[in-house]
């Protein structure tokens, strides 16, 4: 990849003072994100949700690219992928800001995992609502705060047609 390119749409971005730049190239071009982090820096880059398992991760880790890491449990092959990620990002002291996709049944309960048992700060989680319907406990949202299940499962079973 031209780094340049990349480079020249997030020029002026430091004016806009953003929290992250998201997925700012390919998903598996670990050293173009790492010279577009050295350019962007304070700004830091948010990357995962297309990443599809642990190794490429710590490749992102390890090259002190990721400002955030947003793992999809879903398209990592689910969570005990999960996991294993958030125990890496754990270790290099970079926070899990997973992507939702259409599941925040399931991140919902990863988020509080990662922030309980490990010790991550618990930051946000999107919220993707069209899906909500055909859950038997869909995602409960209040004033912008996803709202802590009670149920016991991940949140995931589905309604019957």
């Amino acid at each position: 990849m031209d780094i340049t390119r990349g480079y020249c749409y997030m020029q002026g971005t430091e004016k806009m003072n953003p929290y992250w730049i998201e997925e700012p190239t390919h998903p598996d071009d670990v050293l173009a994100h790492q010279a577009l982090a050295r350019e962007i820096a304070p700004v830091k880059i948010a990357l995962g949700e297309h990443v599809p398992n642990r190794i490429l991760f710590k490749n992102y880790l390890q090259t002190g690219c990721a400002g955030f890491i947003q793992v999809d449990a879903l398209r990592v092959g689910g969570v005990s992928e999960f996991i294993t990620i958030s125990l890496l990002c754990k270790k290099f002291g970079v926070p899990v800001v997973p992507h939702v996709g259409d599941m925040g049944q399931l991140h919902q309960h990863l988020v509080l995992f990662n922030h309980i048992a490990m010790g991550h700060e618990a930051l946000f989680l999107e919220h993707i609502p069209h899906l909500q319907k055909n859950f038997i406990h869909p995602v409960r949202i209040d004033n912008g705060v996803y709202i802590t299940p009670q149920e016991a499962g991940s949140s995931c079973d589905l309604v019957e047609d």
